[in-house]
């Protein structure tokens, strides 16, 4: 049986030998669709249904938001792309066994949310919404694309005083250029679907570069970051977070690992230990893990 997405890659790739422009456009449409939603892993299916359930109006959509813990400490965690909050669950069950009240949403089109379409505004508007609602974070855990979100939100207005960025990237670049290959476009279809993207969300070319790349316009200086990626990760390559991490220089911590993936890696202990260890005492705790060194870099 042929799957949709091929189909989707099919008629977007006939589109482009007539017009690449709106084959980038096709190619943009296609990029906000989620489909299929994720379903609860068997393995967290506790964890999400003992959270307290709210619900958020973003834009046109109703999004479900999820509470863990009573503790006067909030961290906010960001799921990615075609992920759902319960991913989170080891995490939330460690970081409320540290006292920690820790807060959560299904995006636009995922999870329990409504909707069909999505794109990074969502994201962003559901955590300022969440802040206004729980104060500052202690921190922000994001993974694959809620990396991204919780990157820009903290470098536009969202206060918190870390960020943890697992399996992410630093600019919208990276996972443009990751569905891309996936759907095999010409450079000018390329060069198109970048124009349509940055016409989506907003902005022009220099504007988007401005918001949403974290290597560019690296986080406030107050703000500590924990880069972790696996070095065999499929679906987006550790480059862009090793970039991410360089441009943050002292104040950063980058945890490579082993054989976890693009998903498993949120639920390995090393990860869930360092994931701990910022919140409850920032990069002195990440050195103390392995014995002081620079970088907590797995070999």
């Amino acid at each position: 049986m042929v799957s949709s997405f091929t189909v989707i890659r099919g008629g977007i790739r006939a589109t482009s030998a007539v017009s690449p422009r709106l084959a980038g456009r096709f190619a943009t449409q296609a990029f906000s669709l989620t489909q299929p939603r994720m379903p609860v892993r068997e393995a967290d299916a506790v964890t999400h249904f003992a959270a307290r359930r709210g619900m958020l109006r973003v834009r046109s959509d109703d999004v479900t938001t999820y509470r863990w813990g009573a503790g006067d400490r909030t961290v906010l965690l960001l799921h990615g792309w075609r992920g759902r909050a319960s991913q989170f669950a080891p995490v939330v069950r460690e970081l409320v066994s540290e006292g920690f009240h820790v807060v959560s949403f299904d995006a636009p089109a995922h999870g329990d949310s409504t909707g069909r379409r999505t794109d990074i505004r969502d994201w962003i508007e559901a955590t300022e919404q969440l802040q206004r609602a729980h104060g500052r974070f202690s921190a922000i855990i994001g993974h694959s694309f809620g990396a991204l979100a919780g990157l820009t939100a903290a470098r536009n207005g969202v206060t918190t005083g870390a960020v943890a960025a697992i399996s992410g990237a630093a600019s919208p670049d990276a996972f443009l250029g990751q569905f891309a290959a996936a759907l095999d476009l010409d450079a000018p279809t390329r060069a198109a679907f970048g124009r349509s993207f940055r016409a989506r969300v907003g902005g022009d070319e220099a504007s988007v570069f401005a918001r949403y790349d974290a290597v560019a316009d690296p986080l406030p200086p107050a703000v500590d970051l924990l880069v972790v990626h696996d070095r065999g990760d499929r679906q987006m390559p550790p480059l862009d977070s090793q970039r991410l991490h360089a441009a943050h220089g002292a104040r950063s911590r980058l945890l490579l690992t082993e054989g976890l993936g693009h998903n498993r890696v949120l639920s390995a202990d090393p990860v869930l230990d360092a994931v701990v260890a910022l919140t409850t005492g920032g990069l002195p705790a990440i050195d103390a893990l392995r014995g002081d060194e620079r970088e907590p870099v797995a070999a």
